[in-house]
């Protein structure tokens, strides 16, 4: 199945004003933080589980 795609006829979406410095710094720590995670779940080592073996 196709999925249809809407494309909107809009120059800009949002507001015209230019961003405060508290929002600039909202919007960094954000990416710094998302930056972070994804490092950290790269970097982590993959634990294996070895089972035992029973003698029956």
């Amino acid at each position: 199945m196709k999925t249809k795609n809407i494309e909107l006829d809009v120059d800009y979406i949002g507001e015209q004003e230019p961003l405060t410095t508290e929002e600039e710094k909202a919007i960094s720590d954000f990416f710094c933080r998302k930056k972070l995670i994804k490092s950290k779940k790269i970097h982590q080592p993959i634990r294996l589980v070895k089972r035992s073996k029973e003698k029956v």
